[in-house]
Order: C-alpha cells, then structure tokens, then sequence
C-alpha cells in the first residue's frame, strides 16, 4: 500500500512522455507534410502566372484569362490557400505588433477577421456623420458660435483611433490574401498623421473665435461629407463584392476596389459624392495654406495639415479615376464576350437551319 502512490506517479510520468513523444511525431509529421504541400501550390500558383503571361496577345486571351482566374479562385479560396506564399507584414504591423505571425491558416478565422473589419468600418461610418454634426449644433445652439478646445480635441484622438485601427486592420488582411489597393492604406496612415498633428493645433478663444475657427468648421463640414461617402461606398463595395464572389470574380477575403457591373444607381449616386468630397478636402487645404501665407495662423500644423490635405485629395481623385477606367475596361471586355457568343450562337443557329 505504501508504494501504490509512488506506482501511480510513476505510471503518470511514463503516460506523460509517450503523450510528449507522439506528439511530436505528430507535429514533426505534419510540418513535414505542410512543406510538402507548401511547395506544390506554390508551384501551382507560378504555373497559373506563367501560363497567364505566355498566353499574352493570343487570339482566346479573354476566354483563357477567365478559365485561369477561376483556376485561382479555386486554389485561392479553398482550404490550400493556407499554403499560399503570404506577403510582407510591413513595418507598420511590426511597429504596433512586433515579430508575430497574423496569417491565419484557417479560412473561418480568416473570414471572420474579414467581418469584423467590415463591421467596424460600418460603425466607425455612422459616428464619423455623428460626431462633427453634433459639434457644430452645439456651436451654434450652447457654445455661441465658438467651439471649446476639449470637444474637437477628444474628437481629433477619435480620428487618430479610427485611422489607426482601420491601418492595422488593412494591413492584417492584406497579409492574409486580400486585395487591397496600397494607396488607400497609405491614405489612412495620412490621415493618422494629420489627426496627430491636429491635436497639438491650438483652439483659438476670444471675441473673433469664429473667423479664427473658420478651417476648423470646414474641416468639420468635410467630416460630414466623408460620413456619408463612406456609409453608400461601404453599402455599394459590399453589395458589389458579394455578386463578384458569386461570379467568381473576387475572393471572399478581398475588399472591393475595382467596380464592374450592377447597381448602377448606387454607382451614379456615390461618384459626384466622391469627386465633391475630394475637391472640398482639396479647397480645405488649400485654405489652411492661404491662412498661413496670409499670417493670421502661420503655425507649423496648420501648414502640414493643409499640404496632407490636398495630398490626400490628389491620390483620392487618382485612384477613383482609375477606378472607373478599370470599370469601363472590365464592361468592355464583358461586351466583348457577350458579342462573340451571340455570334457564336447566331453562326450555329445559320448552320442548323442550312442542314
């Protein structure tokens, strides 16, 4: 009886270490085996791009194209796309995270990175309308036409949460597989900068607070501007994206960019909104600059925030030209298609009534 405690802890000891030795069989097996496959996608994968690039300038581009990217599609959106060469966290991950690993090697967990990136820009949208409108009704109703420091302070460290998070959100899905364009990464670490200068930016009080306040309600004005912009782009890109999966199109991890067709009014609606908003965020900045050279605020902020303004309006402006362009190519190209299958159709239609 004295010994049947030491045998029990002994028998435990022995069951630990076989559990401790299959284990590691079984993840050295495993590595051994995700190596494996590692390679043979990455090899599928350069076949895909190889092939694609050989097949330039030929006669069935357009249709061989279509059957290439829907071979991606397959690899990219199945289990394997665990296995695909993942890119560069950067340095801003780095910076905020350090060295960790944030691809995720299951797709659900992937997806769900996905969702709650797109709830937090749903969220964030309605309180970037909210909050500048509530501040410029108290302006005028409680504060007498002058805005107190603290309230645009505390929503200026709002912004610089709100671009930050929506910075490192971007850049975690881009390390696993979406497709984002870089501009509009670099656009929110702008914008970051921008709300981190604007902090240190003194409120001015005083009997003429209103005419010194003046870049402050515009940039309050544009704000709003940018809460409603950003509440139909996020309604139409995710309408958008969902018809582009369902076509083959786009991958479930990817953030829409490129529109093609469908929802046409939402499109007629979104661009003037988009083309007034960048040319408002243009004029801003432009004033801030004026303000500057004109000596009633010559400080450093109001300098720097008026060149990231117009900075940002220039690549805003840029890219959504550029994605019209890619829009009219891509309904081109469907046309194209449509027109060479009809005279498919009618070609088989002559040869069936000659027989």
């Amino acid at each position: 009886m004295a010994n049947s405690p030491a045998a029990g802890i002994s028998s435990l000891t022995e069951q630990a270490k076989e559990l401790q030795d299959t284990t590691s069989s079984l993840i050295s097996r495993t590595s051994r085996e995700e190596d494996a496959l590692r390679q043979r996608v990455a090899a599928l994968d350069a076949r895909i791009s190889s092939l694609r690039s050989s097949l330039r300038g030929s006669k069935d581009f357009d249709k061989l194209d279509e059957e290439l990217t829907r071979v991606r599609y397959i690899l990219s959106e199945g289990d394997a796309a665990a296995f695909l060469p993942s890119k560069s966290h950067g340095r801003f991950l780095r910076m905020f995270l350090g060295p960790i690993n944030v691809r995720a090697n299951r797709k659900d967990v992937q997806l769900k990175v996905k969702e709650e990136y797109n709830n937090f820009r749903d969220r964030t949208a309605f309180l970037f309308l909210c909050l500048p409108s509530l501040l410029l009704i108290l302006r005028s109703w409680i504060w007498g036409g002058c805005l107190p420091a603290l309230p645009v302070q505390l929503y200026q460290a709002w912004l610089l949460y709100l671009y930050t998070g929506l910075a490192l959100r971007e850049n975690i899905l881009r390390v696993n597989g979406s497709d984002i364009r870089p501009w509009w990464i670099k656009h929110h670490y702008f914008a970051m900068a921008m709300a981190l200068i604007s902090l240190t930016w003194e409120i001015d009080q005083g009997p003429d607070c209103a005419k010194r306040q003046i870049g402050v309600q515009l940039f309050l004005k544009w704000a709003i501007m940018q809460g409603v912009a950003m509440i139909l782009q996020n309604r139409y890109q995710r309408q958008r994206l969902y018809t582009r999966i369902a076509l083959g199109k786009a991958r479930r991890m990817d953030i829409v960019w490129g529109e093609t067709a469908g929802v046409e009014g939402q499109l007629l609606l979104l661009c003037p909104i988009l083309f007034v908003l960048q040319g408002f965020e243009a004029y801003v900045g432009v004033l801030l600059l004026n303000t500057a050279l004109n000596g009633s605020n010559s400080d450093w902020q109001v300098i720097t925030c008026g060149v990231l303004l117009i900075v940002m309006a220039v690549g805003n402006f840029s890219n959504t030209v550029q994605t019209l362009i890619t829009k009219s190519k891509v309904k081109a190209k469907i046309k194209r298609g449509k027109s060479r299958l009809e005279l498919h159709q009618l070609n088989h239609g002559l040869d069936d009534e000659s027989s």
